[in-house]
C-alpha cells in the first residue's frame, strides 16, 4: 500500500508531510490510534507546570541545607566558646592561689564559687542561647602553689531544625592548671 501526502492549506508544506497526525488515506481504526498517539505526544510535551514543581522542591532542599549547615556553624562556634570559658576561669584561678597577698589585700584566694562566678560573668556572645554551667575544683584539693584547677564547663545548646529527634545538645569542655601564685 503506497503512502501518499497531501499538504493541507493551513500547514507548512514540511510540517503536513513529516507530521505523524495527519491520517489521510488511512483507515478510520488506524486514524484513531494515531490520533490517540498525538493527544499523549501533546500532554507529554506540555511541561509547563513541571519547571514550578522542580524549582520548589529543589530550593526546598538548598535552604534545608543552609539553614542545618549555619546551625552546625553555631554549635561548633559555642564549643569554641566553652573550650575559652574554661581557660579563663583555669586562668583567673591560677593567679589567685593562696600565696598572692598585696599590700592592700592580705588574701587573695579564690573559691570555686567566685571562679564559677567569674566564669559565668564573662560577655563572650553566645549565638546559640543555650545555658552554660561553670564548675570550678581543686583535684589536690587546696588552693595552694603547684596545686591544681579544673574548671569543667557545660554548655546545652538548643537545637532549632525541623525533623531532628533530640531537641538540645550538651558539650563539655575542662581546663585544668596548677596554681602559680
Amino acid at each position: 500500500m503506497r503512502q501518499t501526502s497531501t499538504r493541507l492549506p493551513h500547514l507548512p508544506a514540511t510540517r503536513a508531510a513529516s507530521s505523524p497526525c495527519i491520517s489521510e488515506g488511512r483507515g478510520i481504526s488506524e486514524r484513531r490510534a494515531v490520533r490517540l498517539r498525538c493527544k499523549a505526544a501533546a500532554l507529554r510535551s506540555n511541561e509547563s507546570g513541571a519547571n514550578l514543581i522542580e524549582y520548589a522542591l529543589g530550593l526546598t532542599v538548598l535552604f534545608t541545607l543552609t539553614f542545618c549547615f549555619m546551625e552546625l556553624c553555631m554549635v561548633y562556634y559555642s564549643y569554641d566558646l566553652i573550650e575559652e570559658l574554661a581557660r579563663e576561669g583555669t586562668r583567673y584561678a591560677m593567679v589567685r592561689g593562696a600565696t598572692c597577698p598585696t599590700a592592700t589585700s592580705p588574701t587573695c584566694e579564690v573559691t570555686a564559687s567566685q571562679v564559677n562566678s567569674y566564669v559565668s560573668s564573662l560577655s563572650y556572645p553566645n549565638p546559640g542561647g543555650g545555658t552554660i554551667t561553670p564548675n570550678t575544683s581543686y583535684p589536690d584539693g587546696n588552693e595552694s602553689v603547684g596545686s591544681r584547677v579544673q574548671v569543667t564547663v557545660t554548655y546545652v545548646f538548643p537545637i532549632r531544625m525541623p525533623f531532628v529527634p533530640k531537641s538540645s545538645l550538651t558539650m563539655s569542655n575542662t581546663s585544668v592548671m596548677r596554681i602559680v601564685q
